[in-house]
């Protein structure tokens, strides 16, 4: 699914929240400060202080992510997940870590291949699928 430039901005802005599920079905929700559109069909996301939400993503890579600022750019965001511990995208969120003013080490770069896309807005279109 392709996400529109207002999409891309959306998740570059600011914090995201990332909602996972275990194999039992039992739901888990973390806030998100690292996560970057790589292109309009991908989002990177870093894995710096991951437990509950790898553990999930390793039993069951269906995820889904959610801008923070409902009013402006309100997006929901479908799709499956690959972890990936070396290589390119691994030292994209490495570099992403030594840059940050905490010095943060990741353990895994996630790559999610967005399917679906909804608009969030409050409103008769609250939940539509737009993508």
């Amino acid at each position: 699914m392709t996400m529109t430039k207002e999409m891309i901005d959306a998740v570059e802005k600011d914090l995201v929240f990332l909602a996972t599920s275990s194999k039992e079905g039992i739901p888990n929700v973390v806030p998100i400060g690292f996560a970057r559109p790589i292109d309009d069909e991908t989002i990177l996301i870093a894995d710096n202080y991951m437990n509950k939400t790898r553990k999930n993503l390793e039993e069951n890579p269906n995820i889904s992510l959610v801008t923070k600022d409902a009013t402006k750019c309100p997006f929901q965001f479908k799709g499956k997940i690959e972890i990936v511990e070396s290589g390119k995208y691994f030292d994209i969120v490495t570099e992403w870590g030594q840059n940050a003013m905490t010095k943060l080490t990741p353990k895994a770069a996630i790559l999610m291949k967005v399917e679906e896309i909804y608009s969030i807005q409050p409103g008769p279109d609250a939940g539509k699928k737009i993508g």
